[in-house]
């Protein structure tokens, strides 16, 4: 049966409840820290943990980017609904744009980013829906062992590892499948709740 965005509650209020979750669930779930240290254990690449500073930073750049890729699947969610879970139809063409505003300031506040990381925040998020709309292809679902099409793919394993970047995205791969599989979720729950 089809759930209906509109009964479960204003866009806003669904928006700023998800920002807050989906904040909360990527640091509790730590997603991006086992996505590094396994990386770092399955090709020996230790470098990459030894020094504390540029860990964290690496650690911090790369959470940076999981908010980028759940905050496009949920707002994707929003526009377009969802067909592999409960054929969730989407919100209309204003209460989507409404959704995304609130769901960005939300994640602002949640975040605690000044004028200019917000900013940076959503000229990198309409990049990401950009290049995500592009590479949108109707045919068939990505298999698991495929590496996906997708701008987190190719930013982490850049940031990652670059000189094994065929290594590191198919570790972004897994991260990825993993990051949107929690915002989708995340979206259902809140809707059912």
């Amino acid at each position: 049966m089809p759930v209906n965005f509109q009964s479960k509650g204003s866009p806003a209020e669904l928006a700023t409840k998800l920002a807050e979750q989906l904040s909360e669930l990527l640091t509790r779930e730590r997603i991006i820290p086992r996505f590094v240290d396994s990386y770092v254990e399955k090709h020996g690449r230790y470098g990459l943990q030894v020094h504390a500073a540029h860990y964290r930073d690496l650690l911090a750049l790369l959470h940076r980017e999981a908010l980028l890729a759940v905050s496009v699947k949920v707002i994707e969610i929003a526009s377009k609904g969802e067909e592999s879970v409960s054929k969730l139809t989407p919100f209309t063409r204003r209460d989507a744009a409404r959704f995304r505003e609130k769901y960005l300031s939300a994640m602002t506040r949640q975040q605690k980013w000044n004028a200019g990381d917000a900013l940076d925040f959503q000229s990198d998020l309409q990049m990401y829906e950009e290049i995500v709309a592009r590479a949108a292809s109707p045919q068939r679902r990505r298999k698991s062992f495929e590496v996906a099409n997708h701008p987190f793919v190719d930013r982490c394993a850049f940031v990652l590892d670059s000189s094994f970047m065929e290594k590191a995205r198919v570790a972004a791969s897994q991260a990825l499948s993993e990051l949107e599989t929690l915002a989708t979720k995340s979206f259902v729950e809140l809707l059912k709740s």
